[in-house]
């Protein structure tokens, strides 16, 4: 088996960044819902005008622009990011070699790869080859993040701009014809890599080299898991939190009302900086929140899936997505067809019934102390 199953070490509790797991809880449970189609049968209940306009934010933007959907990817690689600082600092405190270190980042990265592409390998018309999953682009960010892990935080911050200059380099002078036209969907150099690497470009203007750009969300998380470790005040850790969000902000929607648009599909340096900056923000409401303030009264429903993250992700995406979904939904359709209930509400409570099934399976395997890593 894959996933390594093992019962958590109660010595290693402290080193655990708790607002991390109710972040990474927060990521996967909107994940969760959105893979039983809740927000899809929402937005067929036909509601008033406000109220579309708040869940079209549950859906990624079509091209230039940026939704709260938007933000979702950028915060798992950087909660990655910030894991790997906290599993690093744990090792050297232990006194493991950089080599033993890599060598379980490299057997991790070649995992996350394996599930990344097994993710999309089965279809109805045999199997296939794509590098679009989170997880195959994780792969390559986790990485180049720990090879720079010991760089300086000046030299990390530049090595990630440096990212983010070449993408805008590959997009705009590579001159391929037909796949010259830099931020046009279907006719971009990430469309030609997608052509040399599978053969293929994605219809909804996904590329695969993505993971160029986005690796700077996986070192800024690094750098930021390092900073949460240090024994700076927690008032000043969250000052250069939000500083440092608002910069990559501002820097960001400059470059959209400039040179480069916001196009999430195609990871653009403007939309890397925005949604960096706006996934900083968001772990420094979480960090104050609960780490700060020492609210911890609710966090448990987060916490029960943060801490089995990686597993519920396959279990949706492969078990949920190609049998679980469509049989639950039978069954509870079937139910409530005896009471006469409406096909959209029938949908609604559908999705429901499936995200507390699996909400129920990671809180057996938390209560059975059972957590799946690779």
């Amino acid at each position: 088996m894959v996933e390594k199953m093992t019962t958590m070490d109660p010595s290693k509790t402290s080193m655990r960044l708790l607002s991390l797991d109710v972040m990474r809880g927060a990521i996967m449970i909107l994940l969760m819902l959105e893979s039983t189609g809740f927000y899809e049968n929402l937005l067929l209940l036909g509601p008033s005008i406000p109220v579309k306009f708040i869940m079209l934010e549950f859906f990624h933007h079509p091209w230039h622009g940026l939704h709260f959907w938007d933000l979702v990817q950028p915060a798992f690689m950087f909660m990655a990011g910030i894991s790997m600082a906290y599993s690093l600092h744990h090792q050297q405190i232990n006194g493991v070699p950089w080599t033993t270190s890599f060598l379980k980042v490299l057997k991790r990265s070649g995992w996350l790869f394996f599930w990344g592409v097994l993710d999309y390998a089965v279809r109805k018309k045999g199997l296939s080859f794509e590098l679009w999953d989170v997880l195959t682009q994780l792969s390559f960010t986790t990485l180049v993040t720990f090879l720079i892990f010991k760089w300086s935080y000046r030299s990390q911050i530049i090595f990630s701009i440096g990212l983010l200059i070449l993408t805008e380099v590959l997009y705009r002078y590579s001159n391929v014809a037909g796949f010259d036209q830099p931020f046009t969907d279907q006719h971009n150099f990430g469309n030609f890599m997608d052509l040399i690497l599978m053969n293929k470009i994605n219809s909804g203007g996904w590329v695969a080299i993505n993971c160029i750009p986005t690796a700077a969300h996986t070192i800024w998380g690094s750098i930021a898991g390092c900073l949460l470790i240090s024994n700076k005040k927690g008032s000043d850790k969250i000052k250069i939190l939000i500083i440092s969000g608002v910069v990559a902000i501002i820097l960001g929607y400059g470059l959209d009302l400039s040179i480069t648009p916001i196009i999430k599909r195609i990871a653009t340096s403007s939309f890397v900086l925005v949604s960096g900056g706006w996934v900083l923000l968001i772990l420094s409401l979480f960090y104050w929140g609960i780490d700060i303030m020492n609210n911890k009264k609710y966090v448990k429903f987060f916490v029960v899936v943060g801490m089995n993250s990686l597993f519920i992700y396959l279990f949706f995406e492969i078990v949920g997505s190609r049998w679980f979904n469509s049989y639950i939904s039978s069954l509870s359709n079937g139910i409530m067809q005896l009471v006469g209930l409406p096909i959209n509400i029938m949908e609604i409570v559908s999705s429901l019934v499936i995200f507390l099934l699996e909400w129920g399976l990671c809180f057996f395997l938390y209560k059975k102390r059972i957590f799946f890593k690779i």
